[in-house]
């Protein structure tokens, strides 16, 4: 049976504070995108089911690049397959702009284009059964 809300995506955009730098040369932690993931989730299985739904497992996350503190951020839900309860979603960070401080000027910041895939995830989440 297709399910005509395959394919449906939801975007969500995040500068990444200074306060969450985790690590030398102002590295974010894996975390904070598996965080974002979640967030977007949310807000795909309200838009599909009328619910917030629970996050049941990751299948796959590929850390591909770093994410830094002062990085601009697209995430990326999209349904990719809807069973009763359960709905498998693909999920991508991508880095779209990024922090370029130089001591002449410290908030110097560019755009990247093309975009830094970053983080690549599959997910499950599950969601009550609809009322008969």
């Amino acid at each position: 049976m297709n399910d005509s809300r395959v394919g449906t995506a939801i975007t969500h955009r995040r500068y990444v504070p200074y306060s969450h730098t985790h690590y030398a040369g102002n590295l974010v932690d894996g975390a904070y995108s598996l965080g974002l993931f979640g967030d977007v989730a949310t807000e795909l299985c309200i838009r599909l089911d009328g619910d917030e739904g629970l996050f049941a497992s990751y299948s796959d996350v590929q850390f591909k690049a770093p994410v830094r503190a002062g990085d601009l951020l697209e995430v990326t839900a999209t349904l990719v397959r809807a069973g009763t309860r359960s709905r498998v979603i693909d999920f991508e960070v991508r880095v779209v702009g990024r922090g370029a401080p130089t001591p002449e000027a410290p908030g110097a910041a560019t755009i990247l284009e093309p975009a830094i895939v970053a983080t690549t995830a599959t997910g499950t989440v599950v969601v009550p059964a609809a009322a008969p």
